[in-house]
C-alpha cells in the first residue's frame, strides 16, 4: 500500500527525537494531523498531538520545550490565520536560542498567488523569526526539506518554518527519506593571541568585573575560579541568572531595569570590565570602563558597548586557555567593597518589602514572591510572565543550580508564562513546574488554561493580581507621564480556574499565603493561587537617574493635580522602601 506523504514527514519528526506537536486542528493541516494519530502517540513511540486554545501558545510551549531540553520541538498552524497565529511565539523562540520546527500549513498549491480564501504567505512573512523557511511544492522535494529544516533549526539553535500545502501533504510519497545522524554541538576554541591579548589586559588591570550571561552555562566552575583568581565581583544577566547565581561568593546581583544588588556599580567602577556571553541588549547600563567581551558568536562583539578585547570563543574553553596566563590578585578591596554594597543593597532596598509585612494588604508582591521561593521544590522549573512578574522572580527566586527559570526574555511579550509553563510540563512530568502570571498576561491567553485542565497538567499557576499593567505604570512614571489605561476590572481569576476543574483558591491576606501554596503545590492536578497584590508596588532600579528621579517627581505632580494627593501619597508609601540606599 502507497505511504502518504505526510507520513513519511510525521515519521521524519519521530526520528528526529520530537515527541509531540503542539497545535490546533484544521482543514489544510489535517493531513499531518491524522499521519500523527496514525502513530499511535508517545504511549507507543509515536508523536502526540496537544491540543492548545491559541496556536501563540503553541508555539510558546515548543520554544520552552526546545529552551529546557536543547532538542528540537515541533508546533504547527493551518492554513491563514491559522500559522499567523504561530508568529509571536516564534519570534522569542528565535531570539532565545530555541530550536523549532514549525509546520505552516498553505492553501491548495495550485490556488498559491489569486488572491484566495485564507491565502498568505508563510514562507515569506516567517523570514525574520527563523533561521529557515521554505515552501513544499512537490511531493518530491518535502522529505528533503524537512530534513534541512530539522538541521538549521538543531544546528543554528532558532526557528525553522516549513511552509505545507495541505494538497501536497495529502499526495503518495514520491522520494526516500534522507538519511539522517544524529550530532553535537561543538566547541568553538579561542585564537590563543587573542587569549593573550585578554591575559595582558587582566593583569594589567587592579579592578577587574565580570558580567556573565546566558553563554556561561556549563562554564560556572570555571567563572567562579576565575573570579577567585582576579577577586572579581560578579554581576549577571536575567538569563545567566540560571547558570552564575548559585553557589557564588562573588555575586553582586543584576543590573537592567530589572536588576539588583550592587551588579551597576560594580561594573562601572571597575578598570577592565569582562563580557561573558553574554549579548545584553540595554547598553544605557553598560559603563565606558574599558571592555573585553567574550561570546561563541562573533557578530555579537562589540554590538551593544564599545569592546576593546574581542574574543571569538565558547566560554569554557576560553576561561581555561586562559587561567594558566593569569597573575592572582592580591587585593580583596574593590572585591569586598562590592560584596558589602550589594549586602545592603539587598537587605535594605530589595528586603524590604519582605519583612514586617505578614499583615499588611494588599499583599506585598516581594513577599509573596520570597515565601514562593522557600516553598517551591528544589528542582522546580518556573516560567514567568513579561513585566512586574518578571521582577519579582529575577529578585527572589533563587536557582540552586538545579532550578530553571524561564521567560520572554528577549522578545518581552506578555502571556508567555502560561503556555511555556505547559511546555515545560510536558517535556519534565516528574518535576514541578510554576507559572508566575501577572492578571494582564494571564488574561491574555487565559484559555490555555482550559489546555492544562483537559490533560490534567500539575501545572502551578502562580497569579500575581494587582488589577493593572504595573510595568507599563512604570514606564509612564519614568516618562514623567501620569499613568493611564493601564487598569483593568477586578477579576476573580481562581473562580474562573475552580469552574474549569483546577484547584484554585484566592489569597488577600498575607498570612495566608504560604498554606495556599503547599496545598496547591500538593495537589496531583492543575492547581491555581492568586494572590490580591499592591497595585502600587513599583520595581525601582538597582540605579535610579537623574532622569527618572525627574520623570518620576514630573508624574507625581500631574497625578496630584489631575487625581488628587491621595494616589500620590499611597504609591510613595508603597515605594518608599523600595529605594536603593547609598
Amino acid at each position: 500500500m502507497a505511504r502518504e506523504l505526510a507520513d513519511q514527514l510525521v515519521e521524519q519528526l519521530r526520528d528526529a527525537g520530537v515527541r509531540r506537536i503542539y497545535g490546533i486542528v484544521g482543514d489544510s493541516l489535517n493531513p499531518i494531523v491524522d499521519a500523527v494519530r496514525r502513530t499511535g502517540g508517545s504511549a507507543r513511540g509515536g508523536i502526540d498531538w496537544v491540543h492548545v486554545r491559541h496556536e501563540e501558545a503553541a508555539a510558546f510551549a515548543a520554544g520552552a520545550e526546545a529552551q529546557l531540553t536543547g532538542e528540537l520541538a515541533v508546533c504547527a498552524g493551518s492554513c491563514g490565520p491559522g500559522n499567523l497565529h504561530l508568529i509571536n511565539g516564534l519570534f522569542d523562540a528565535n531570539r532565545s536560542g530555541a530550536p523549532v520546527l514549525a509546520i505552516a500549513s498553505h492553501i491548495p498549491s495550485k490556488q498559491i498567488g489569486s488572491g484566495y480564501f485564507q491565502e498568505t504567505h508563510p514562507d515569506r512573512l516567517f523570514t525574520e523569526c527563523s533561521v529557515y523557511s521554505e515552501l513544499v511544492s512537490t511531493a518530491e522535494q518535502a522529505p528533503r526539506v524537512f530534513n534541512s529544516a530539522i538541521q538549521h533549526a538543531v544546528a543554528l539553535r532558532g526557528v525553522a518554518v516549513v511552509t505545507l500545502p495541505g494538497d501536497i501533504a495529502s499526495l503518495e510519497a514520491a522520494a526516500p527519506t534522507p538519511a539522517r545522524r544524529r550530532f553535537l554541538p561543538g566547541t568553538v576554541l579561542p585564537d590563543p593571541a587573542c587569549v593573550r591579548e585578554l591575559a595582558a589586559a587582566i593583569n594589567a588591570a587592579d579592578k577587574v568585573a565580570i558580567f556573565a550571561g546566558a553563554g556561561v552555562q556549563g562554564a560556572h566552575g570555571d567563572v567562579i575560579r576565575l573570579a577567585e583568581t582576579l577577586n572579581a565581583p560578579i554581576g549577571h544577566t536575567l538569563r545567566g541568572k540560571d547558570f552564575i547565581q548559585y553557589d557564588n561568593p562573588y555575586d553582586i546581583g543584576m543590573t537592567g531595569l530589572l536588576g539588583y544588588g550592587a551588579a551597576a556599580e560594580g561594573i562601572e567602577d571597575a578598570d577592565l570590565l569582562l563580557l561573558l556571553g553574554t549579548d545584553f541588549p540595554y547598553d544605557q547600563f553598560l559603563p565606558s570602563t574599558r571592555t573585553a567581551q567574550v561570546d561563541r558568536a562573533a557578530e555579537k562583539l562589540g554590538r551593544r558597548t564599545d569592546v576593546e578585547i574581542p574574543v571569538h570563543g565558547d566560554v569554557k574553553p576560553t576561561l581555561q586557555a586562559l587561567q594558566p596566563l593569569l597573575e592572582p590578585k592580591r587585593s580583596r578591596a574593590f572585591l569586598d567593597q562590592m560584596l558589602k554594597k550589594h549586602d545592603k543593597l539587598m537587605n535594605k532596598a530589595v528586603g524590604a518589602y519582605t519583612r514586617k509585612v505578614e499583615k499588611v494588604k494588599p499583599i506585598h508582591p516581594e513577599y509573596a514572591a520570597s515565601l514562593l521561593d522557600q516553598v517551591a521544590a528544589p528542582d522546580a522549573v518556573f516560567t514567568a510572565d513579561t513585566g512586574m512578574c518578571n521582577v519579582w522572580s529575577a529578585r527572589y527566586i533563587n536557582p540552586l543550580g538545579t532550578r530553571r527559570l524561564i521567560g520572554s526574555y528577549l522578545h518581552g511579550s506578555m502571556a508567555n508564562a502560561l503556555p511555556q509553563a505547559i511546555g515545560a510540563q510536558l517535556a519534565f512530568p516528574g518535576r514541578q513546574v510554576v507559572s508566575v502570571s501577572g492578571d494582564g498576561g494571564l488574561s491574555m491567553l487565559l484559555g490555555e488554561l482550559l489546555t492544562v485542565a483537559a490533560y490534567r497538567l500539575p501545572v502551578n499557576v502562580v497569579v500575581f493580581n494587582n488589577s493593572t499593567l504595573g510595568m507599563v505604570k512604570l514606564e509612564m512614571l519614568v516618562d514623567g507621564l501620569p499613568d493611564f489605561g493601564v487598569d483593568v476590572p477586578t477579576v476573580d481569576y481562581a473562580a474562573i480556574a475552580a469552574a474549569m476543574g483546577f484547584h484554585a483558591v484566592r489569597v488577600e491576606d498575607p498570612r495566608d499565603i504560604e498554606k495556599a501554596y503547599r496545598t496547591a503545590f500538593a495537589h496531583p492536578g492543575p492547581a491555581l493561587v492568586e494572590l490580591i497584590t499592591d497595585p502600587n508596588a513599583l520595581s525601582i532600579p538597582p540605579k535610579v537617574t537623574g532622569a527618572q528621579v525627574f520623570g518620576f517627581a514630573t508624574a507625581m505632580s500631574k497625578i496630584v493635580l489631575n487625581k488628587g494627593a491621595g494616589e500620590a501619597v499611597s504609591m510613595a508609601r508603597s515605594n518608599l522602601r523600595n529605594l536603593p540606599r547609598r
